[in-house]
C-alpha cells in the first residue's frame, strides 16, 4: 500500500521541492584535482547528508524515517546538490582501512516532510578507539550542525574491526527513526598470504581470520506506531515501543536476497543494501554483524552452516598470552550497540541455499504478514 490521506499533499510538495538546492560544504584536503577524491592512498574523504524519507517493506506499507545518504562529489557538484528526502536505510556504509585518515563531512539537509522539525545532528563513531570529544557527536561535549550547516569531522583509524556510526542528538528517537549505519576497517595485514588468505578480519598473524568472501549486516527493528507519529505530528510513544518490522540491511525478507536497490515512491533509492551472501564451494565467509536496535537483543541462527565467532566489538577474541577464544556455534545473540564477527566454512559443504535468521519468531515477519523479518539466505553455488 502506498501512502494516503496525509501524505499524498506532503509527497505532491515533495516533488516541487525536489528543485531546490542546497549549498553544501565538502572537505578534502588531498584531492589535489578537485574530482571528490582523496589523491592519498592513506586518506579518504566521505560527504554524507541528514535528511528524512520512506523506505518499502514486503507487505506494501511504506514507512516514514529520518536518515542519511551518500552525497561525495566533486566540490563544484557538492555546492548544489539536492540532499532532500534522500534518507537510506541504512546509513552509507563506511569502509577505511587501519592506518587510514578518515575526513568526513556531515551536511544536514533539513526534513522535507517534518520541516517543523528544527533537529540538528551529528556522526557518533560507536567504539572509536581514541575519539576527539568535539568530533564523537555525544552533544552534551560536541558541535551538533544545524539545518544547511556542515560539520567536517576528523578521525586516525588506528584499530581494525567492526564498529557502528549513528545519530547521538535525541538517540533513542534518531536510532529508532534510522539514523544509523555501518562502519569498518580492514586491517593492515590485509594484502599478505597467510594460511591461504589475502584478506582477513583482524591482524591475527596467522591467518585464522581469513576469509573470501565478506558481508556487513546490520541488524534493526522498526515500530510501525513510532514512525507513523512522527509523520502525523502526534506524541511519541517511547514508553510503548512495539517492534513489528525486524531488518537485516534495512529489508524484512523477501527484499533481504533481492540483489538490487529498492526505491521508494518518490522513486529514489532507499535502501540500497540486500543481505544475500553466495560463495563458491570451498570458500570461508566473514559476516560483520552490528545491532542497533533500542530495545531488544537478537538471536541469529546459521542453520547447516557452524558460525566461528572470531571478534566481538572491534576486538580479536585472543587472550592476554595471545591464545584463541574463538569458539564455534549455531546461533550469536546481539545486543544493542554491539558487533561480533563470524566465520563460516563451506569446505565439504553441500551446495544449496542456507537460511540466517533469527531464533525469535515473533521477528520473523514483517509487521501483520508472516514468513519474513528478519531473515536472509546463504548460496553455495
Amino acid at each position: 500500500m502506498r501512502p494516503r490521506g496525509s501524505y499524498a499533499l506532503l509527497l505532491a510538495v515533495s516533488l516541487v521541492a525536489g528543485q531546490h538546492t542546497l549549498a553544501f560544504d565538502f572537505f578534502c584536503p588531498t584531492d589535489t584535482d578537485d574530482d571528490g577524491v582523496s589523491d592519498d592512498p592513506n586518506t579518504k574523504c566521505m560527504h554524507v547528508a541528514g535528511s528524512d524519507g520512506l523506505i518499502q517493506f514486503p507487505d506494501g506499507k511504506e514507512l516514514y524515517v529520518f536518515g542519511f545518504s551518500d552525497v561525495t562529489g566533486p566540490p563544484s557538484q557538492a555546492q548544489n546538490i539536492d540532499g532532500l528526502l534522500r534518507a537510506n536505510q541504512p546509513a552509507p556504509t563506511i569502509e577505511v582501512k587501519e592506518g587510514q585518515k578518515l575526513h568526513l563531512s556531515l551536511s544536514i539537509a533539513g526534513f522535507l516532510l517534518r520541516p517543523d522539525i528544527p533537529d540538528p545532528h551529528t556522526v557518533h563513531y560507536h567504539g572509536f578507539p581514541n575519539a576527539s570529544a568535539v568530533f564523537d557527536g555525544v552533544p552534551d561535549m560536541s558541535i551538533a550542525p544545524v539545518d544547511g550547516a556542515t560539520l567536517h569531522y576528523y578521525y586516525e583509524n588506528v584499530h581494525p574491526g567492526t564498529y557502528i556510526w549513528h545519530c547521538h542528538v535525541e538517540a533513542t528517537e534518531h536510532l529508532e527513526m534510522g539514523m544509523i549505519g555501518q562502519l569498518y576497517v580492514t586491517p593492515a595485514q590485509d594484502g599478505t598470504l597467510l594460511g591461504g588468505f589475502t584478506k582477513f578480519a583482524y591482524n591475527d598473524g596467522d591467518g585464522s581470520t581469513g576469509y573470501d568472501v565478506a558481508k556487513a549486516i546490520q541488524l534493526t527493528d522498526f515500530d510501525v506506531a513510532f514512525h507513523d507519529a512522527s509523520i502525523s505530528v502526534q506524541p511519541l510513544p517511547f514508553a510503548n515501543l512495539d517492534h513489528t518490522y525486524f531488518l537485516m540491511n534495512g529489508r524484512g525478507y523477501p527484499d533481504t536476497v533481492d540483489p538490487n536497490p529498492l526505491t521508494n515512491s518518490e522513486g529514489h533509492p532507499s535502501q540500497p543494501l540486500d543481505a544475500l551472501i553466495e560463495v563458491d564451494p570451498g570458500d570461508r565467509i566473514l559476516i560483520r554483524f552490528s545491532n542497533l536496535s533500542v530495545t531488544l537483543f537478537h538471536t541469529i541462527e546459521s542453520l547447516g552452516l557452524p558460525m566461528r565467532v572470531v571478534g566481538e566489538d572491534a576486538r580479536i577474541l585472543r587472550g592476554p598470552t595471545g591464545q584463541d577464544l574463538s569458539y564455534l556455534t549455531n546461533s550469536i545473540t546481539i545486543g544493542g550497540g554491539q558487533t561480533v564477527d563470524v566465520l563460516l566454512d563451506t569446505t565439504g559443504v553441500a551446495s544449496g541455499t542456507y537460511y540466517l535468521f533469527s531464533r525469535n519468531l515473533f521477528t520473523l515477519n514483517n509487521n501483520e504478514e508472516r514468513r519474513g523479518g528478519m531473515m536472509t539466505e546463504i548460496r553455495v553455488n
